[in-house]
């Protein structure tokens, strides 16, 4: 069985290199049940195996022939080896949370193997107090962010005395529907012509959303595009060696800040990495005059048609570019500016339909996927300095087979011209970083992660002090006479 693959998935299996591995990750600690030994999650995981169950989407490998006429596609491996897909690693003894950052590193370096399904995950023991971490890799022509945690959603519980939960490898999606199914060994020439035909005639009608998006980019208004990135250390030309550190904080110390100064969650993450990027440029006397500008993934999902299959696997995203106020010492000033982008970002996105959304998102992604599709990083144009992104996670804790999921930490894509990915999510009222870099563009990425925290400090002293001040003006002393 083959299905058809759109051009947004396939363009990540074009662009990669083995300098450019196009997969995004999560690191997930897991915590055993209180009075379980050592050996529980361990011996969890070596039943799922021994099941010997693989889903549907699990088994999908990217193919594509002279009946594709050259397109991607996906074929339905009937056989998959599991052991080659589910592995056992072990930290040293006494082994630190640096030591953690380093080895996922290094997995995160590695390319996944085009003969196979293109998704591996790692289950890692030695962490202090029994925690276990689970390293979780998928290509991001199978799946992205939002994808990974809707299918993981179906394998955990809120209720920590379930047992006999299905493992990742083993979930489900929602069957497609029957017009994107092709039951033989290839796609459908004439199907393929048909979707292109179809695409070309709604791109017909985009010339006004297309031009106003050059429009404000010229202006350097807020919206897909920019052409007001400075120069960093982080746009240039990638290696194949990555680097990555996760912090986690309590996400209701952005809340706290979000709801005393009018900002959503999101801006406040922004203010978070802006402040914490000009700390570490400043550290080596590069940052630049101009402020910095970040590429915000804007998620599509949603409001599909009453009784569409759920979007679980592919890519349904827009893009935003966002002034991070990288220029103002002031944390408050830093988060203003943030906020005021967002907002013409969003004026700009409004009213428009998925498919113009996607449309203008392409136009902004065209510094990036020049220096994608060019393999260099000084294109024509330049895309923004870096890559922020916030995905959505569960409210409650949840559990696999009794184990706890205490934190989860997003790795990401880098690129030339791009060499630096921030992407968070929230889990059991903590919001967790992951921060992946090009290991030569992004040394000592631990300090970047750590300048986070810092920053998040002085928006909540920010935002204290303004709640004092209106307080006090509510409330003003009695002069006495």
């Amino acid at each position: 069985m083959a299905f058809p693959m759109s051009p947004a998935d396939a363009l990540f299996l074009v662009a990669e290199t083995p300098k450019r591995p196009m997969h995004v990750g999560a690191l997930a600690l897991l915590s055993r049940p209180d009075g379980a030994g050592a050996n529980f999650v361990r011996d969890a995981f070596a039943a799922a195996l021994d099941r010997d169950q693989v889903a549907p989407l699990w088994r999908r490998r990217a193919r594509r022939s002279l009946s594709s006429l050259g397109q991607w596609y996906w074929h339905t491996d009937t056989d998959v080896d599991l052991d080659y897909h589910v592995q056992i690693s072990a930290l040293p003894r006494r082994a630190g949370q640096n030591a953690l950052w380093n080895m996922v590193s290094e997995l995160h370096s590695e390319t996944l193997d085009r003969s196979r399904p293109l998704w591996q995950m790692h289950l890692i023991e030695g962490l202090v107090d029994g925690q276990y971490a689970l390293y979780i890799k998928t290509h991001h022509a199978l799946a992205d962010g939002v994808s990974t945690m809707r299918l993981l959603r179906r394998t955990v519980s809120s209720d920590p005395d379930r047992r006999g939960m299905p493992a990742l490898w083993e979930a489900t999606e929602l069957p497609p529907s029957d017009d994107a199914i092709t039951t033989t060994t290839g796609v459908s020439p004439l199907a393929a012509a048909r979707r292109m035909l179809g695409v070309a005639g709604d791109l017909a009608g985009f010339a006004p959303a297309l031009a106003d998006t050059a429009w404000r980019a010229a202006r350097r208004r807020g919206g897909p595009l920019t052409l007001a990135a400075p120069h960093t250390q982080f746009n240039v030309a990638i290696d194949a060696a990555r680097c990555f550190a996760g912090r986690s904080f309590p996400i209701d110390r952005l809340r706290l800040v979000a709801k005393h100064t009018d900002a959503t969650v999101n801006d406040v993450v922004l203010a978070m990495c802006g402040g914490a990027l000009r700390r570490y440029l400043l550290a080596r006397h590069a940052l630049p005059v101009a402020p910095l500008m970040a590429t915000v993934p804007v998620s599509l999902r949603g409001g599909e048609p009453a009784g569409a299959p759920d979007p679980v696997s592919g890519n349904k995203i827009g893009t935003l570019a966002c002034c991070l106020g990288t220029h103002l010492a002031d944390p408050a000033e830093r988060l203003a500016a943030v906020q005021d982008s967002m907002r013409e970002g969003k004026a700009a996105l409004a009213g428009r339909s998925h498919v113009q959304v996607l449309a203008m998102s392409a136009l902004g992604s065209t510094p990036l996927a020049l220096a994608l599709m060019l393999g260099r990083a000084h294109a024509p144009l330049r895309p923004p300095n870096v890559m922020i992104s916030n995905v959505p996670g569960p409210k409650d804790p949840f559990y696999w087979n009794g184990a706890r999921f205490d934190a989860m930490y997003p790795l990401s894509v880098v690129a030339d011209g791009q060499a630096l990915n921030i992407t968070c999510t929230s889990i059991n009222d903590q919001i967790s970083f992951g921060l992946t870099g090009c290991r030569r563009a992004v040394p000592r990425i631990e300090t970047l992660a750590d300048a986070l925290g810092r920053e998040l400090d002085l928006l909540d002293t920010f935002h204290r002090i303004r709640r004092t001040g209106r307080a006090r003006r509510r409330n003003p002393r009695r002069r006495h006479g």
